[in-house]
């Protein structure tokens, strides 16, 4: 297969990737192709984590931060310094020939860096990942969990994507300018946070520790650090059925989506109906340096 001008050698297409709905590698491969002009503006300029299944589901899964060796050095990669000391190489995907070839590594799911890879220590965005119990099957709560973090958005005159995870519950997005290292823009993320769960204390938690959330939401801001990262746009998780985590609007959020409505078997025909949700995500980037003292004074007036 030739994409962008590179040779892309697609070997065992015919492996199966998930055993409970027969989706084998290359429905995996075709799925990104389908959807590549949608995945790629996120990805490009941005270090990913691999998350990959040599066997597919059947098999073991691993993260692979660092790319290997025997990666084609037409694949961009970008040196990320550990915080306490060495480096690691991360991929950058910048091209569908990227993407094809990662997939064709059995990288099922990249995951995202919050920082673009000319700055590394200033996050492009800030993410909230509401965090259901475990085992629930209602979720109306986690629906009404980010209808909140949006409520508490616009006051701040800031806007939020929204996305499924594939899994249980929902990512936030939030562009911002590049303005702040990630302790600070971790802390403005906490902040909005402790006002929303402050207002909803029987609702929802911040607490990480499970045996303290007694049933509640868990909306995590501590994805907002230098090194973690948040699941791309689009990208297929590993779980049962081939679901991917959807860019949805807030109409559709208000009519009852849910985290597993769609996978790569439905994905690209939602996509062939309906514009990217998040198509303009980027020019929406805005400052929270003012924002941070009017959060302040709102968590002062409570």
């Amino acid at each position: 297969m030739k994409i962008d001008g590179q040779n892309i050698d697609i070997s065992n297409r015919e492996k199966v990737f998930f055993p409970d709905s027969g989706f084998t590698k290359g429905d995996v491969i075709d799925y990104y192709m389908s959807v590549a002009d949608n995945i790629l503006p996120h990805l490009k300029n941005h270090g990913i984590s691999m998350q990959r299944f040599p066997d597919g589901l059947a098999g073991e899964g691993f993260y692979n931060k660092d790319a290997p060796d025997y990666f084609p050095d037409w694949l961009e990669t970008i040196e990320f310094p550990k915080e306490d000391e060495g480096s690691f190489n991360a991929p950058v995907v910048q091209s569908k020939a990227a993407l094809a070839y990662l997939v064709n590594q059995a990288v099922l799911t990249p995951h995202l860096y919050l920082s673009r890879i000319d700055d590394l220590q200033f996050p492009d965005r800030l993410v909230f990942d509401l965090d259901p119990p475990k085992d629930t099957k209602e979720f109306d709560a986690v629906r009404d969990a980010a209808l909140d973090i949006r409520d508490i958005l616009e006051e701040l005159d800031l806007k939020g994507w929204i996305q499924t995870t594939g899994s249980m519950g929902f990512h936030i997005h939030v562009p911002i300018l590049r303005e702040f290292e990630f302790d600070e823009v971790r802390q403005f993320a906490r902040d909005v946070a402790f006002f929303v769960t402050s207002k909803h204390e029987e609702r929802y938690t911040i607490k990480q520790r499970e045996e303290k959330r007694n049933g509640r939401i868990f909306i995590d801001y501590f994805r907002n650090s230098y090194g973690a990262t948040s699941v791309a746009p689009y990208a297929v998780r590993a779980r049962s059925g081939a679901p991917v985590a959807a860019p949805v609007d807030w109409t559709e959020v208000k009519e009852a989506a849910t985290p597993r409505d769609w996978s790569i078997e439905n994905m690209p025909n939602r996509m062939a109906q309906k514009e990217d949700p998040w198509a303009d995500m980027a020019r929406h980037a805005r400052s929270i340096k003012k924002r941070r003292q009017k959060l302040t004074d709102m968590l002062d007036q409570k």
